[in-house]
């Protein structure tokens, strides 16, 4: 894989992935009992909107229109099971927890290993930006499950 097709590729990946936490994040304003679940959900749809927004700009800027639609909005694998159950689960809280830990452990992952190969500055300051905000967000999810559900077995 070329260094053009790196930030390309992690563009293409990023996006959907982003998508899927936003859903999860609507869906949380809709369902979510606890107005700490509430508050971070917006965060989580406010910035990812926006990063979406910023990566979507830099795509055209960089390699122009062609390609974009290639892996988009199709959403990770398995991805839409996981929203269905967590539209259906019992406890929404607990469920929401669990599934968005996991979901930005997934993208600080990618953010991470994406930043080695990153050829555009702007590029690896918003990978390392989604991974010092996102680990953040993790500990602090993993803190209020602890409090609410008396484990630390999220995730």
């Amino acid at each position: 894989m070329g260094q053009r097709s790196a930030d390309a590729h992690f563009i293409v990946m990023m996006i959907p992935h982003h998508e899927g936490a936003i859903a999860m994040a609507e869906l949380a304003l809709q369902r979510s009992t606890r107005p700490e679940i509430q508050g971070l959900a917006e965060r989580i749809r406010t910035s990812q909107s926006r990063e979406n927004a910023q990566m979507r700009r830099w795509y055209r800027q960089w390699y122009g229109t062609g390609g974009m639609g290639m892996g988009m909005g199709r959403g990770m694998p398995g991805f839409s099971t996981s929203l269905e159950a967590l539209r259906t689960a019992s406890d929404f809280d607990r469920a929401f927890l669990e599934q968005m830990i996991a979901h930005h452990r997934m993208g600080v992952m990618m953010a991470s290993h994406a930043q080695w190969g990153t050829v555009h500055p702007e590029l690896r300051e918003l990978e390392a930006a989604m991974v010092q905000v996102q680990s953040e967000e993790i500990e602090q999810m993993a803190r209020w499950y602890q409090q609410w559900y008396g484990t630390g077995g999220a995730g």
